[in-house]
């Protein structure tokens, strides 16, 4: 007989529940978030286990890893796919883990792709040197608005880069103004240090991938953009087509249409903010170094506005790069542009 378990995942516990063929509850139970008690209460049920449906959650890492490594078959469970019926008047986590079970013994679960353990840890590294570089531009930009607010003086960015402490003693009189810009200052180089840092390590491991080095003859793509494209997109087969891979990276309309009429919107958020911060760079950089894109970017802007004319160019770059990783390809502008 066959075992099918869903695991609704907490922040400090998760509920196992275990169904047989006939959906009967065999176990439903709460764990503290511990791999070794989840698996000894897994452990009676090991070899009529046909697979655990594991619910997405911020933390699913060790759960799902820990899993896989005991040899588990484990699903990673896409959550907004996996509603529901919305007029249920009562749920629980109970209900919640034996739905995931459900669907997993119907083959409707719908699941999300499992990222390599060790290639995961690499672009989690490029996601950490993200949330710096956002976290060191808010400080220029603090030390910005203070510098104008306090003494009208409007730096370039280039300049507010290079300005220093003793510059801003000379033109701050107020010490307390002066401490405030002191620790931005502080706060800025401490960023800059730990990003250097970040880009040593996650740029001697990106060479070594054939992908890598083709996302790289992209006039304007450097090392940064294309080890985010590599890391972020991982095994391009899992993409059917081109049109699903654009979608997941946020370059496609999300609209709902009947009878030739708008009826609403899709969630425009589903998909990955990473890959679509890359190729709109990768856009932006094109329009500057690449003739045949500035020309195809100048044309169609005169047709629309500047943002959707660079995330029209976005889109076009984000397709390239899906042929370019499928078929292992170097870019050929004159497919793209005409």
């Amino acid at each position: 007989m066959g075992l099918y378990a869903g695991i609704d995942l907490h922040a400090n516990n998760s509920y196992v529940a275990i169904i047989d063929e006939t959906d009967e509850l065999v176990v439903a139970k709460r764990y503290r978030n511990d791999l070794g008690s989840i698996c000894q209460a897994l452990e009676p049920y090991r070899d009529e286990v046909q697979g655990i449906a594991v619910e997405s959650t911020f933390n699913w890492y060790w759960l799902v890893d820990g899993l896989a490594d005991e040899g588990y078959p484990v699903h990673l469970v896409n959550t907004l796919a996996a509603q529901q019926y919305q007029g249920l008047k009562y749920t629980d986590d109970k209900s919640d883990a034996r739905w995931l079970a459900h669907m997993l013994r119907l083959g409707i679960l719908p699941t999300g792709w499992i990222y390599p353990k060790r290639q995961r840890a690499v672009r989690d590294l490029l996601r950490k040197r993200s949330q710096l570089v956002r976290q060191r531009t808010a400080s220029r930009l603090a030390l910005r608005n203070v510098l104008e607010r306090t003494t009208a003086r409007r730096l370039t960015a280039n300049a507010l880069k290079r300005v220093t402490t003793n510059e801003l003693s000379e033109w701050i009189e107020d010490p307390n103004v002066r401490l405030s810009m002191a620790a931005s200052l502080a706060m800025i180089d401490a960023a800059s240090e730990q990003i250097e840092q970040l880009e040593r390590a996650i740029l001697e491991q990106a060479p070594a991938n054939e992908s890598y080095r083709l996302l790289t003859t992209i006039p304007g793509v450097g090392p940064v953009i294309a080890s985010t494209i590599h890391y972020e997109t991982g095994d391009i087969g899992r993409f059917p087509s081109v049109g699903n891979y654009v979608s997941y990276c946020r370059l496609v309309r999300a609209e709902r249409n009947s009878n030739q009429r708008p009826k609403g919107q899709g969630l425009r958020k589903n998909g990955n903010r990473y890959l679509s911060w890359a190729y709109h760079e990768a856009a932006h950089f094109a329009v500057r170094f690449q003739p045949k894109a500035r020309r195809w970017h100048e044309k169609k802007r005169s047709r629309t506005c500047p943002l959707v004319a660079i995330r029209a160019l976005a889109h076009k770059l984000a397709r390239a790069a899906y042929f370019m990783m499928r078929d292992q390809v170097p870019y050929e502008p004159a497919r793209l542009f005409g």
